[in-house]
């Protein structure tokens, strides 16, 4: 079953973590073997090859990079592959990881995907291919911006639309520019208001996924185009800011939106400590859970589908069980249909959704 995943850092790990990833995981994984500097060296889950292996036909590619001038040593907390000087760095960086993306088109392993006109097409031709991963088809990607400090100002959105950007979060972890992420609490910055303004006149889609309650509730007043949250668990099963409410649920479900269910374990196992919590303890019945949830809420399966941010900064050790590549994200069909999930329903939730929402909301041509 083709799958779309809303949530992908493509470009922050080849460039951050200086994968290529052209490459097999396998061969990425060897590369990476006697390197110490993060937990989740030579355990990735994701490269392109896998993501073909999985009918992954389009996802959501990210630009990923901060603005935190706070965060230098020795007083801060720098994370040195995320956070920039200030926002003309984090733009650079941002410049840098969209070039990737480019590049990739250039090579024909990906298309780079800014309206439903070539959203359609693209589908088509990974409905009617045979062998995605002998053949090489090109994977589908729109342009996701996580965190938006890389804006340098609302002005600025608007070239970034014309480069291709199509869906923006307002903040990651903390402050930012704009607004509140996950970690803290607070509201829309003066520019963040004014940033929502410039995203209705261009039909920017805005991500809600991290943004802190206030800035959240904040947003949805401020803002009337599209909204959707690319890759966020629920609250009621594990506790936690990182996660949404059932209020915020039922009122993105109102807004018609899309919310995709995360495979990171952290916001899978409510007691869940990094390094200490047995991996064996979540597995994608976690998964099933979160998709359950939103389903209940709903009353229907329109509103949920897959975000899964398997290259978010871990690897295996911080996946479900049965995942060892993001190929193995179709284990998930059959856990669900255990529930008495339909065929239907599990192709709603594996693309059918995603496709509708982004046919529905990004450029005709």
């Amino acid at each position: 079953m083709l799958l779309f995943d809303a949530h992908l850092d493509l470009a922050w790990n080849a460039l951050s973590w200086n994968r290529d990833l052209t490459r097999s995981t396998a061969e990425l994984r060897a590369a990476e073997r006697e390197m110490t500097d993060h937990p989740g060296r030579g355990k990735g889950t994701v490269a392109l090859p896998e993501m073909r292996q999985g009918g992954v036909a389009v996802c959501l590619s990210t630009l990923l990079c901060r603005a935190n001038p706070k965060a230098q040593p020795p007083t801060g907390h720098l994370r040195r592959d995320l956070d920039c000087a200030s926002q003309h760095l984090a733009c650079a960086h941002a410049r840098g990881q969209l070039g990737y993306y480019r590049l990739l088109e250039e090579l024909g392993e990906a298309t780079i995907i800014t309206s439903s006109k070539q959203l359609d097409a693209h589908w088509q031709r990974w409905q009617h291919a045979a062998d995605h991963a002998e053949k090489k088809t090109p994977l589908g990607f729109i342009v996701a911006m996580e965190g938006a400090d890389p804006i340098v100002s609302p002005a600025q959105a608007e070239r970034w639309f014309n480069d291709g950007l199509r869906t923006v979060g307002l903040a990651h972890y903390g402050p930012s520019a704009y607004g509140v992420g996950t970690g803290f609490s607070g509201p829309l910055t003066p520019a963040g208001v004014e940033l929502l303004k410039e995203f209705d006149r261009l039909g920017m889609i805005l991500d809600l996924t991290h943004s802190s309650d206030p800035t959240f509730f904040q947003a949805l007043d401020v803002f009337h185009g599209p909204v959707h949250a690319s890759h966020n668990n629920v609250r009621a099963l594990v506790p936690g800011d990182r996660q949404y409410s059932d209020e915020q649920i039922k009122l993105l479900i109102q807004r018609n939106a899309v919310i995709g269910a995360v495979c990171d374990n952290w916001q899978l196992h409510p007691k869940y400590k990094r390094g200490e919590t047995l991996r064996e303890l979540i597995t994608l019945k976690n998964v099933a859970d979160t998709i359950d949830h939103i389903c209940q809420l709903a009353g229907n399966t329109n509103h949920v589908g897959i975000g899964s941010d398997l290259d978010g900064g871990f690897g295996t050790e911080q996946s479900p069980l049965e995942l060892d590549t993001i190929a193995d994200m179709q284990k998930l069909a059959p856990i669900l249909e255990s529930r008495g999930y339909s065929e239907a329903d599990i192709q709603k939730i594996f693309h059918g959704n995603w496709l509708r929402f982004f046919r529905e909301n990004l450029p005709k041509n």
